[in-house]
């Protein structure tokens, strides 16, 4: 019995530490001040003095990799806002629709468009286009709400100006192609899941979707414009980190996303001229942005206090690797993704007590799919979640009953966990 108390010990000390990041999620204290009371009471147990807990701390947010992700996030936050805040969002969904005929394609498109810009509780952005897409159809407002809320996240696992994705890479110290070819299977099989469950014909009858939504004007001239400075932002950002990486790879490829996404959020600036300079200082004064830069911060504090406080060596010397693995690959991402309801979260949580673990037992060159498994099984926890603020706007939005509509999306994330666990015995 003592033998296994001292087995156990670790993982009982990390696992009261996550119970207690989870417990200020569920308190709504703030999602960074909740990781940061986990890796603060993460490094007591562990044996860390405060002193060394606050070195540590100030030590993490000098480090490059920070600042980088900081100003990253922050730009796309700011895009994000001004493409909402000019109209130009909605200029682009109408000088789109002209060229979309078919009425379950128009069901799927702008909810999978929205989704190409992140943005707090963009799920709220899409339904009306939704709403008006579908007013004259025979579809439960449940329904209109589940085919929001699955379509408007098809991307992200795969689209570069998720944070969640971003994130990945500067903790594992990764380039976007890396990830992307190995997790671009993530879109087609949400878009053939989301199909199969809400809107093939057996589900959706042609009686159902028998009227069209009025055509505008075909126009690829305006919809280039009014897309330019997503294009500016992706196009720009992937160009310039391969460019960096293949020609100068001594300097960081975060230098190149960081230009891209400045040059978008200027494009912006200039053709949306009644924006002006008061939406700079409005935007940087909003809660949000400072709130998701906290987030940063405490995952980079929370990151160097597990490994100043030795938790992974600890986890591999009383135990298999096989338990430590399960635990960080598949087990905490799900149940943090479920609590917390944002992708961000199970990332900075979980993936440096991943990392750290593989590192242990030697396994880096098996980063990639376990990489891959711990993203399936936490964005799984964060689609299935009923915390899931875009889940919660949506039903709001529409009016639906919540619990009818969440188990809507149960059977079709449960494909989702089994397909990336197949993928995982694929790439190992």
């Amino acid at each position: 019995m003592d033998s296994l108390l001292v087995t156990l010990a670790p993982f009982l000390k990390v696992l009261f530490s996550f119970l207690l990041m989870l417990a200020g999620m569920r308190l709504r204290i703030g999602l960074g001040l909740a990781i940061l009371i986990g890796g603060v009471a993460m490094g007591l147990l562990f044996g860390m003095g405060p002193l060394p807990i606050a070195k540590t701390g100030v030590l993490a947010l000098t480090q490059d990799k920070f600042l980088f992700l900081a100003a990253i996030v922050g730009l796309i936050l700011i895009l994000s806002d001004a493409m909402e805040r000019s109209g130009q969002s909605k200029r682009l969904m109408e000088a789109l629709s002209g060229f979309l005929t078919s009425p379950r394609l128009r069901l799927v498109f702008f909810p999978a468009l929205i989704g190409l810009l992140p943005m707090p509780g963009g799920a709220v952005f899409s339904a009306p286009m939704i709403k008006t897409v579908s007013e004259d159809m025979r579809i439960t407002n449940s329904d209109r709400a589940v085919l929001n809320y699955w379509f408007r996240h098809v991307w992200e696992l795969i689209w570069p100006l998720y944070p969640g994705i971003i994130l990945t890479l500067a903790l594992a110290d990764l380039q976007i192609i890396d990830l992307v070819s190995y997790t671009w299977p993530a879109t087609p099989i949400m878009l053939l899941t989301g199909w199969f469950f809400f809107l093939r014909p057996g589900v959706l009858g042609a009686k159902d979707l028998t009227v069209p939504m009025p055509l505008t004007t075909r126009s690829k001239s305006a919809a280039l414009r009014e897309g330019l400075p997503l294009l500016i932002a992706i196009v720009g950002a992937i160009g310039l980190e391969t460019s960096i990486a293949t020609f100068a790879p001594s300097v960081p490829f975060e230098f190149g996303v960081v230009a891209a996404l400045a040059a978008a959020v200027i494009c912006v600036m200039v053709q949306n001229t009644q924006l002006g300079l008061n939406f700079l200082r409005q935007v940087l004064s909003k809660r949000s942005l400072w709130s998701m830069i906290s987030v940063i911060c405490a995952i980079f504090v929370f990151k160097d206090i597990l490994q100043a406080a030795g938790v992974v060596q600890e986890m591999a010397r009383v135990a298999g690797g096989d338990a430590a693995l399960f635990a960080s690959a598949a087990f905490l991402p799900f149940l943090v993704g479920m609590v917390a309801g944002i992708n961000v979260a199970f990332v900075g949580a979980t993936f440096p007590l991943l990392l750290g673990v593989l590192s242990s037992l030697g396994m880096q060159d098996q980063t990639i799919p376990y990489i891959v498994l711990a993203t399936f099984c936490g964005f799984t926890g964060v689609m299935i979640s009923p915390i899931h603020i875009c889940f919660i706007l949506t039903c709001e939005y529409f009016q639906c009953d919540l619990g009818r509509t969440w188990r809507k999306v149960v059977a079709p994330c449960l494909i989702f966990l089994a397909s990336g666990v197949a993928l995982f015995f694929l790439y190992v």
